[in-house]
């Protein structure tokens, strides 16, 4: 299994890895909104010259108060076509994707997601490092890994997706 970063003729494979692995338009319509906007990630995993994965990411702000300038990325979507899911392929896109973001400069994440899935990756309630999220979503659900130790010490607020987010349905 190779993870690396999509390719700009992989769009239409990567567009319909999102819609099989989530049976809607959705997060392949909000992935084509988000693509080219700076500071963005897109990685695929890619078994025998096929996609079978897809994980993006994009940058989030803090409305609160932060006493530095913390560069924080949004983890979505994940998506692995059906017949390879529970294989562990969204576990290599996501660890991967974390490397590349703190690589990157970026010194955390957050995840709107599944809560028994994401602390396996050290993901925690956003809430415990005084964080919530601008959606009306169960504390447990919304999650955040510090890829730098202590960089949300001085944060607290709400986290704001980019507005494309707020077109998805």
């Amino acid at each position: 299994m190779d993870i690396r970063t999509e390719k700009p003729e992989e769009v239409e494979a990567v567009r319909n890895i999102n819609i099989a692995a989530f049976g809607r338009e959705n997060e392949a319509n909000l992935v084509a909104r988000l693509r080219g906007i700076a500071s963005t990630f897109s990685f695929v995993a890619v078994e025998s010259d096929r996609i079978v994965g897809h994980i993006f990411f994009s940058p989030v702000v803090v409305e609160g108060k932060c006493s530095r300038n913390v560069l924080i990325q949004g983890l979505a979507p994940v998506a692995v076509l059906p017949n390879y899911q529970r294989q562990g392929i969204g576990t290599l896109l996501i660890r991967e994707g974390l490397k590349e973001c703190g690589r990157s400069g970026f010194q955390a994440v957050v995840v709107l997601g599944h809560p028994e899935f994401y602390p396996r990756f050290g993901f925690i309630p956003a809430s415990r490092k005084s964080l919530k999220c601008e959606y009306d979503v169960p504390d447990e659900a919304f999650m955040v890994l510090e890829l730098e130790s202590g960089s949300l010490q001085d944060c607290s607020g709400t986290v704001k997706y980019r507005s494309e987010f707020s077109l998805c349905e």
